[in-house]
């Protein structure tokens, strides 16, 4: 098995071991880069220079016996974290050329922990999208069919990983950005409880609903990721003075005794066969282990993606206000005055879904209407919340579908946005809520697309969730494949 295939704990193994030094490990990502790239486009941006050199300090550093986490191991990050002196786009015209004077905080933790930087991963535009083809740089293709979407926001750091071209990636979660794409590209994606995960340097979209978090090809190594990615800090306003476990001491635990909690809202009308029954397979999966299934009640969800799509184009509209043309990213040149320069800029920089997006936020926050969009919104997302505080008193973890259908073909919902909305409609929840929540594969379709489920916890429950979902991948054995790129 070539090195770009293996997991982090089976590199970590061969870095101590001196199977692999951190170099070597670079070369296969970039080799495997050059085979798939121009086919798949995971990223915007190579830092393949930057990344043989954090290489060969990192092989000093192992020479030495100074090994951190991820000393060596190959990182995708999305293009909507800060990284200073590399350019950061949220795969946006209206931010090509911005350089961040900063890092954020995840990748100043990232590095601490060795990571070797592969590159930014293409995304949604501001991550508004649900398909990666709303990145002004150009669609990202699943690796298991390129004629497909590979889910989004988080498409291109989803794929990188699927598709071998890092060895893990992170990504932002607003609606479902980081577990939707997960589940359609194959892989493990978490998205942590709101405010344990540093945001800062995390560009906005939706302030109170975006999360950081992690893909992996396996739990333990969204473990490992989580125990470098998790903790307060102190820049960032949102971020919760919790304590951190060591989140390995939680996988190859048993779930013996756990109630697992089955809300009947998602099982709906209109969800796939194939996934409604690769679902119900780890409903069973999950009893076997030793786990009782229990039928609990989210009577709110039917609204959670009405409420969503107010909040979350109302905070969007307040946070790319900044996006102006005077103090960084595009500015248009044939403009006669001040209006002018932000009309034509704003027009010019952003894409479609982005301005759609803007345009509902700008009304829901609108005199006059304020109270009856925005503020009806947030009183029932209290009420979504609710809903899970008294489901968590009933069950342990609950289980749910990740996605309602398997990946859809590139410009297959692209002139409907509804039904682009829709594809969100299982994750967008636990957003609102700001529980955490994780897709872990579970099958494949007929037509050998993936299937992810998703568990969800309550809040700052990490290695509770990390417990449950490593059962699960333990016990269900799903068949292991890989894209044939």
């Amino acid at each position: 098995m070539e090195l770009h295939q293996l997991t982090i704990h089976e590199l970590q193994e061969k870095i101590r071991g001196g199977g692999a030094s951190a170099l070597q490990i670079a070369e296969s990502v970039f080799s495997r880069i050059d085979a798939v790239e121009d086919r798949v486009h995971s990223y915007i941006r190579l830092m393949k220079k930057e990344a043989m050199a954090a290489a060969v300090r990192a092989d000093e550093q192992i020479k030495k016996g100074d090994i951190q986490p991820l000393t060596g191991i190959p990182v995708a990050l999305k293009d909507i974290v800060c990284t200073q002196g590399i350019p950061t786009t949220c795969g946006s015209h209206i931010l090509h050329q911005f350089v961040p004077p900063y890092n954020a905080t995840v990748v100043e933790k990232l590095a601490a922990a060795g990571a070797v930087f592969v590159g930014k991963a293409n995304m949604d535009e501001f991550a508004m999208g649900s398909s990666t083809e709303t990145s002004s740089f150009g669609p990202t293709r699943n690796p298991w069919d390129l004629e497909r979407i590979p889910g989004g926001s988080s498409g291109g750091s989803a794929a990188a990983v699927a598709a071998g071209e890092c060895i893990a990636s992170i990504g932002s979660d607003t609606g479902g950005s980081i577990r939707q794409p997960a589940a359609l590209c194959g892989v493990v994606g978490m998205k942590p409880t709101y405010g344990r995960v540093s945001r800062f340097g995390l560009i906005a979209f939706a302030s109170s609903l975006d999360q950081i978090g992690p893909f992996t090809r396996d739990v333990e190594d969204c473990a490992i990721m989580m125990n470098v990615l998790a903790g307060y800090d102190p820049k960032e306003s949102t971020s919760v003075r919790a304590e951190v476990p060591d989140y390995r001491r939680f996988i190859g635990r048993d779930i013996q005794g756990w109630r697992i909690g089955i809300p009947g809202e998602y099982f709906i009308e209109g969800i796939d066969p194939e996934v409604s029954a690769a679902v119900r397979k780890a409903i069973e999966t999950v009893r076997q282990c030793g786990a009782s299934i229990v039928e609990i009640s989210l009577p709110h969800t039917r609204y959670c993606v009405a409420v969503y799509y107010i909040i979350a184009p109302a905070e969007a509209s307040s946070n790319l206000a900044r996006y102006d043309g005077v103090r960084y990213g595009l500015r248009t040149a044939d403009a006669r005055d001040l209006a002018e320069m932000y009309e034509k800029t704003r027009m010019q920089g952003f894409g479609a879904e982005v301005k759609r997006r803007i345009m509902i936020g700008t009304y829901a926050l609108s005199a006059g209407y304020y109270d009856a969009y925005y503020g009806k919104a947030s009183q029932v997302r209290a009420l979504i919340r609710r809903d899970f505080d008294e489901a968590f008193t009933k069950c342990d973890a609950i289980l749910t579908p990740t996605s309602p259908t398997p990946a859809f073909r590139l410009g297959e919902k692209t002139d409907d946005p509804l039904q682009m909305y829709l594809s969100d409609i299982f994750t967008i929840s636990a957003n609102l809520a700001g529980i955490p929540g994780i897709s872990v594969p579970c099958g494949f379709s007929a037509s050998g697309l993936p299937i992810g489920v998703q568990f969800l916890t309550g809040h700052f429950e990490e290695g509770r969730l990390l417990q449950v979902a490593s059962a699960y991948e333990k016990s269900a054995a799903v068949e292991k494949r890989r894209p044939s790129l």
